[in-house]
């Protein structure tokens, strides 16, 4: 865990040296010496905190598989059918099928990931236990943070809360949730269960939202009144919430504004064929926000790459990003600030921080968010986890 890393720009500042003692950054400076300290030499590569995916699905993913020629369209109860049903058949082995995504995702810079899992009365705790599996192979390397999550419905699905109940005693991290009112049909007796969930275990909470304009509104603001009530400031996350670029100016504003000072977390994807929040207004209001790869090469669509950056290009597409602030800004999101959105606060390339570091192309950070070329080196905890765009382990 202890290494000398030569010759790298910080946050794309002037060249220096990064001395990791313990996977903790001990010291930045010019020409720094450490006997004894394994050295590699960065080549003037601009170092950011490592890439975080703050919305994923590990257990979806056909990487690797045989092209999938059964997608279908429509809506989204037809997507998530035909994904639940097409498992088994596909052959769709969670463990494999997630080590090649988050092995992919560490090649290309990634240190920690948020991932939901389903959980559902057709395959039980079989998804999680692949994740699980996966979490521990890669243990090091690479953590993943696992979302109980009733993708097929929790309140029109009985056995749906017992198997959540049972999903985080046997280890995943956080409760999940979703669409409480067009999902459920019963926003109020969703919400309450996610939230007896998290009560009883301690976890935190991660909502997806699709619901659209007012209905997805009148829905967010049950979540905010329910993170209020039980003093969970700081502990709710809310995946994709569409509605806050559907819903009149002034209604957006508010409720931002309410998100932000309940300190509930917004992730968002920059689905390209959705609305999706102003990232730029989002964090001008002082909200936590995370980006994510959400599904790849899946059941659902044959888009995505497992790849932070290039995410963080279809985000900055969306949003409209050309200015180099704003680029920037970007990338924070898809670093440090994604980090404290899924609740790891203080990741940065500064003295004292965790050694999770990515080293990336370019002349600025601006300039390395366009660019499409290989991460130079990936250092997890102090660790070199990949090089050149190779993680150090191989997917099965």
């Amino acid at each position: 865990m202890d290494l000398l890393l030569k010759n790298v720009r910080p946050m794309g500042a002037a060249p220096a040296d990064i001395l990791i003692r313990d996977g903790v950054i001990a010291d930045i400076g010019p020409a720094l010496s450490a006997p004894g300290v394994a050295a590699e030499d960065g080549a003037g590569a601009l170092v950011i905190p490592g890439l975080v995916d703050a919305h994923t699905h590990l257990d979806k993913t056909t990487w690797g598989m045989p092209w999938y020629a059964g997608r279908k369209g429509g809506v989204l109860q037809s997507l998530i059918d035909n994904e639940r049903t097409s498992r088994i058949p596909l052959g769709l082995d969670v463990h494999r099928q997630s080590m090649r995504h988050a092995v992919g995702l560490i090649a290309n810079g990634t240190s920690h990931i948020r991932s939901h899992v389903d959980v559902d009365t057709d395959h039980g705790l079989t998804l999680l236990e692949g994740k699980i599996a996966t979490r521990q192979a890669l243990a090091g390397l690479i953590d993943i943070q696992i979302v109980a999550f009733p993708q097929s419905g929790l309140m029109v699905r009985p056995g749906t809360y017992e198997l959540l109940d049972a999903a985080l005693s046997a280890g995943a991290d956080i409760v999940g949730g979703l669409d409480p009112s067009s999902m459920d049909r019963d926003p109020k007796g969703s919400l309450d269960a996610v939230f007896a969930l998290a009560e009883k275990h301690g976890k935190p909470v991660d909502i997806h939202l699709h619901e659209p304009g007012e209905l997805g509104a009148f829905t967010m603001e049950m979540i905010l009144d329910r993170t209020a009530a039980l003093g969970m400031q700081g502990k709710v996350g809310v995946s994709h919430a569409f509605h806050l670029a559907m819903v009149p100016e002034a209604r957006i504003s508010a409720l931002m504004e309410r998100i932000a000072a309940l300190d509930v977390a917004i992730f968002s994807t920059g689905h390209p064929s959705a609305h999706v929040p102003s990232l730029a207004r989002m964090r001008a209001a002082g909200i936590r926000v995370g980006i994510g790869c959400d599904g790849i090469r899946d059941t659902w669509g044959p888009w995505g790459e497992p790849d932070m950056m290039h995410r963080a290009r279809i985000v900055g597409m969306k949003n409209g990003f050309r200015r180099d602030d704003e680029l920037e800004l970007l990338l924070d999101t898809a670093s440090g600030a994604g980090a404290a959105a899924i609740g790891l606060p203080g990741r940065s390339v500064t003295v004292g921080a965790v050694a999770d570091l990515t080293l990336l192309a370019g002349e600025t950070l601006a300039h390395a968010v366009v660019l499409d070329e290989p991460r130079p080196l990936v250092i997890k905890g102090g660790r070199i986890a990949a090089r050149g765009g190779v993680a150090v382990v191989q997917a099965p």
